[in-house]
């Protein structure tokens, strides 16, 4: 498989979107409901309100690994957006939903603090959105090393 790379970096900001045949209320809780996230990218733990701090296991990474986030804004079904300081630098992610004729599309984002890192993140998230997509329809899952180093001249070649 060669799936290809979506993501565009807007200044700082690196945008990927994916759509999905179904309405908005099930696709927030495939990145909102804890089983439903662990399908995907890992369980969290914590209270589900903004200011609240969370622990989310990073299921698809080496040693499972638990990391900090904090609940920045909640606003069912539309939008949820968390931030992390952690061992990999600063995150800051937004998710924003929109539905239209019973399609709905998921705007990712993540606001870098700096781009010398695009071309291991942006794959990164290309494959988290990839196993969101598959998570939901049953497909096959894909493979990491079809998404890095494959995709890392796409997105370093977006720096300008």
């Amino acid at each position: 498989m060669s799936p290809t790379p979506t993501g565009r970096l807007f200044g700082n900001d690196l945008v990927l979107t994916r759509t999905f045949p179904a309405p908005i209320d099930d696709v927030w809780a495939s990145i909102t409901e804890p089983d439903r996230t662990a399908r995907w990218f890992g369980p969290w733990q914590g209270d589900a309100a903004p200011g609240s701090p969370i622990k989310v296991q990073m299921v698809q990474e080496e040693g499972q690994p638990w990391m900090n986030m904090t609940i920045d804004a909640c606003e069912p079904p539309r939008r949820l957006a968390l931030s992390a300081v952690n061992d990999y630098g600063s995150w800051h992610l937004d998710l924003v939903l929109t539905e239209d004729a019973g399609v709905t599309t998921l705007t990712f984002t993540q606001h870098l603090t700096g781009t010398e890192n695009v071309g291991e993140v942006g794959p990164g998230w290309e494959y988290y959105l990839d196993l969101l997509v598959t998570s939901r329809d049953g497909g096959p899952k894909p493979d990491f090393t079809d998404y890095f180093p494959a995709q890392k001249a796409y997105f370093e070649a977006q720096r300008g």
